[in-house]
């Protein structure tokens, strides 16, 4: 998987080590886990907060530089427990979920990196913000939350060509003035690098099909 998003990134004349991967845990458990942190992948993302605290915590004091990355949806009365827990949430999508995560950090005096998710499809059943209203929520973010947005993170519709979507995002990352974009998954990381992706979530393609 590394071999491969180095020649996606030679393609694409980015640097070889331009592209973060990150291993999408959600469903393993720790045995299954522990091989892929054997052969030095330390960059993990969970869909949910409770699942990943019945794992990581374990997990962490055996490989304490693993960084763990919160890349599903986020509701508010677990934003403590997501603060302690991970070190990246990459699906700040609302105004209650920004402002519950800077209380929290302020709490715990923990900064965790964030990325504002963007529905790019206008997915109604889809969290993210607005492609629209992207700026504006990262620029709030900014300056009424005192939150420091990384980048942006998007998953495009499964019926759809995912390049425009990673157009977009590359896009309005510009617009927000954030220089990270998480996109990509196993089935079109390769074209996501192509539009500029510095990470890329990938599950399957590393842990096999999951049950």
């Amino acid at each position: 998987m590394v071999e491969r998003i180095a020649r996606a990134c030679r393609k694409a004349e980015r640097p070889s080590d331009a592209v973060d991967l990150v291993a999408v845990s959600k469903t393993y458990d720790a045995e299954a886990i522990e091989p892929v942190i054997a052969a030095g992948q330390r960059r993990f993302g969970e869909n949910r907060v409770q699942e990943a605290q019945a794992k990581w915590p374990d997990l962490r004091t055996r490989h304490r530089d693993i960084e763990l990355r919160l890349i599903g949806p986020l509701q508010s009365n677990k934003a403590a427990d997501a603060v302690a827990l991970f070190d990246v949430v990459e699906s700040v999508d609302r105004e209650k979920i920004a402002r519950e995560l800077a209380k929290e950090m302020k709490k715990q005096d923990r900064r965790l990196r964030l990325y504002v998710q963007v529905n790019t499809g206008a997915e109604d059943q889809k969290a993210g913000v607005a492609p629209g209203e992207t700026a504006a929520f990262v620029k709030r973010c900014r300056d009424e939350h005192g939150l420091e947005i990384e980048g942006l993170m998007c998953i495009p519709p499964l019926d759809e060509n995912a390049g425009p979507h990673f157009a977009l995002l590359r896009k309005l990352a510009r617009e927000a003035g954030v220089e990270k974009l998480s996109m990509g998954m196993s089935g079109d990381f390769e074209q996501a690098i192509a539009f500029g992706a510095t990470s890329v979530r990938v599950g399957s393609a590393i842990f096999g099909a999951r049950q």
